[in-house]
């Protein structure tokens, strides 16, 4: 019987996305239309969905140890590759891109500071932090971040996360928002409207076995920042342990 180290690193690995995976994704990008991607779908179930969750339960295995809190389930985890169209001029079904999402298992719905990623033909992104946050979720991390930038600050200055995702990224205001003072110490920080950072890798990553360890340094170097945006939502509740964490 395998012993918990065992499991723990076979849940770890992930060769990589097969050629066939990177192929279909290529000639999505020049057919994105339904005529094109039915016949074609099973490719898409084999190549890309099945190694994703793969993916997806390996990170889990990891998270569970520097991160436990941000475990996702695969189906909660995976965006669909079907795009919504109904308020969109934008009328192609598909998404060229592949991608999920880890975030708080706490909250309501999958909202808030998250560790992300998708990947293309081409490339591979990998993100943490706050994208499009609700006007509630807005006003609490701009209240967390007038009371403790500086603990922000001196994560943001770190070595290991800058060498790892790069500088603080975000859309900002061009002027302190209502309820803040103007000459407020933070206010770079309270204008803005976005908190994150993000790294871009390109060439064969996707296709290698570097791909899980790529996006597990990111979000290592990136977990004392997600930890900090994210204690206005924070309940103390043990995360809920999934079938691979049973050991």
């Amino acid at each position: 019987m395998p012993n918990a180290h065992s499991r723990f690193f076979a849940e770890s690995h992930f060769p990589g996305f097969s050629r066939e995976a990177i192929s279909f994704l290529r000639g999505l990008e020049r057919n994105n239309k339904r005529e094109w991607f039915q016949p074609r779908k099973h490719i898409y179930q084999e190549h890309i969905r099945a190694p994703l969750e793969a993916l997806v339960n390996a990170i889990n295995a990891e998270l569970a140890d520097f991160a436990p809190r941000y475990v996702t389930p695969v189906k909660k985890a995976v965006f669909r590759i079907y795009r919504d169209t109904r308020f969109s001029k934008d009328k192609r079904p598909y998404k060229t891109h592949v991608a999920a999402t880890f975030y708080l298992q706490n909250l309501a719905k999958a909202a808030g500071p998250c560790f992300y990623f998708h990947f293309t033909a081409k490339e591979l992104l990998v993100f943490a932090g706050v994208y499009m946050p609700e006007r509630e979720e807005l006003l609490a991390i701009r209240s967390l971040l007038a009371e403790g930038h500086e603990e922000f600050r001196e994560i943001m200055r770190g070595r290991t996360l800058r060498n790892a995702m790069g500088e603080l990224q975000g859309e900002q205001l061009s002027r302190v928002p209502k309820g803040f003072a103007k000459d407020h110490p933070a206010e770079d920080l309270i204008r803005r409207q976005q908190w994150f950072v993000e790294s871009t890798l390109v060439g064969d990553v996707v296709a290698s076995s570097r791909l899980l360890p790529e996006i597990l340094n990111r979000f290592r170097a990136a977990t004392p920042m997600l930890e900090f945006l994210n204690q206005p939502f924070v309940q103390e509740r043990k995360p809920k342990k999934l079938p691979f964490m049973a050991f």
